[in-house]
């Protein structure tokens, strides 16, 4: 870094808007504690990020104050400023005007270099669209992907301006991961491409960027750790959001999957890494998802020679009105309790998987509709304790192979 360059850097105000918002000056903040509860704040938000085109008077004043009955609104903005030009002045600032009024725009002073974390993003991302060589366009994309910490000022999600720039730089982070992603698949490099990953997953979760980590992981070798991605993921999505991964991650990783080839090897040391060890087996068989549809689809297919009468079941925790219940802790500690007592109600061969925030799937092989209601019985014995007022709703339905018709 030249000298000049480390002077612009020392005496700018560095500007976050990617996850948390800061400003600080010389190493100090501009914010105190209450970052988001001061219209300090807001106008410095709007500013800074707008320094360029600046904000017309109107439009500045609808974005701090929005509908709020204020009698003199021109005479309030002027209050603000003039309150946020002394808060910037005892901060240490050099004294100029900071923020000034130009044919009916206000903008923030020249004379203050801003380093704003969103500016350097769109530079970054705008340089790597428009370059041909595919090594300085990989690193920029990667420096880009780096640079975007966080959703754009995540604590003002409700605020129109600000929700709708999170929408654009969430959709050009994207765009950076995916283009780098497809990059580092074609140089082979695959330990980059796994912490692209890893780092994507973890500035945006729930948007499916597992299946980078896991292309990444096949592709090197690393089959167990890919299996336990697999497994782990499924687990996170559920638990944290009590939702199933998306079809796209599903895909993915059922296709990812079956590249996980093994090394040869006798029959009988296959069959020994197969079978479940004892110590585990208890009652009806819990799983995960993507194992239950796998399951499920093939006792469907077994079905048509056997002819074995299979069902499906779901049970939902209920409150004692009958609604379902959607969240809190006392629903994730009677979902722990039913689950337990779904296995213990069930044959060894039928299987369970924990499907949403208090609801599981039970598949129930080689059964009657008559013998459903009678597991349903056990599971209430086994579920409900003393004066529980919340109880089980249960649905069920057959599970019948449908033919392919045929072809001519």
């Amino acid at each position: 870094m030249t000298k000049m360059a480390k002077d612009l850097e020392d005496n700018a105000l560095h500007v976050k808007m990617f996850g948390n918002f800061s400003i600080t000056y010389k190493g100090n903040s501009l914010l105190g504690k209450k970052v988001s509860e001061t219209q300090f704040a807001y106008l410095m938000q709007i500013l800074l990020h707008n320094r360029k085109e600046g904000v017309p008077r109107e439009q500045l004043e609808e974005m701090l104050f929005g509908d709020r009955d204020i009698k003199n609104i021109h005479h309030t903005m002027q209050s603000v400023i003039y309150n946020a030009k002394n808060k910037l002045k005892n901060a240490g600032l050099p004294e100029v005007n900071y923020i000034y009024l130009e044919k009916g725009t206000f903008y923030w002073t020249k004379e203050i270099p801003v380093i704003e974390d969103a500016s350097e993003f769109d530079r970054l991302y705008q340089e790597a669209l428009n370059e041909e060589d595919i090594d300085c366009r990989l690193q920029l994309l990667l420096d880009a992907c780096h640079c975007y910490t966080g959703e754009f000022l995540i604590m003002y999600a409700g605020v129109l301006w600000a929700a709708s720039e999170a929408r654009r730089y969430r959709a050009q982070f994207c765009t950076c991961v995916e283009e780098a992603a497809g990059i580092l698949k074609e140089k082979e490099d695959y330990l980059q491409l796994q912490e692209l990953g890893v780092y994507a997953t973890a500035i945006s979760p729930f948007s499916d960027w597992e299946s980078i980590t896991m292309d990444a992981l096949i592709s090197m070798g690393c089959y167990e750790e890919a299996s336990d991605l697999y497994a782990e993921t499924v687990e996170r999505y559920f638990k944290e959001r009590g939702i199933r991964p998306s079809q796209k991650l599903m895909s993915s990783l059922d296709r990812l999957g079956d590249q996980m080839l093994h090394p040869y090897d006798l029959l009988d040391n296959i069959q020994k890494e197969l079978i479940e060890d004892k110590d585990e087996i208890r009652g009806g068989y819990m799983c995960s998802y993507p194992v239950f549809q796998g399951i499920y689809r093939m006792v469907n297919r077994m079905a048509e020679r056997s002819g074995q009468s299979i069902y499906l079941m779901l049970c939902t925790i209920v409150d004692s009105k009958g609604n379902r219940m959607k969240s809190g802790e006392q629903l994730e500690q009677l979902a722990g309790r039913l689950g337990d007592a779904i296995c213990k109600s069930i044959r060894r061969g039928d299987a369970v998987n924990r499907y949403g925030r208090g609801q599981y799937l039970v598949l129930l092989v080689n059964t009657t509709l008559e013998s459903c209601a009678i597991v349903q019985k056990r599971i209430n014995y086994n579920f409900l304790v003393g004066r529980q007022r919340t109880g089980v709703q249960y649905y069920v339905n057959s599970v019948v192979f449908e033919k392919e018709a045929d072809v001519k």
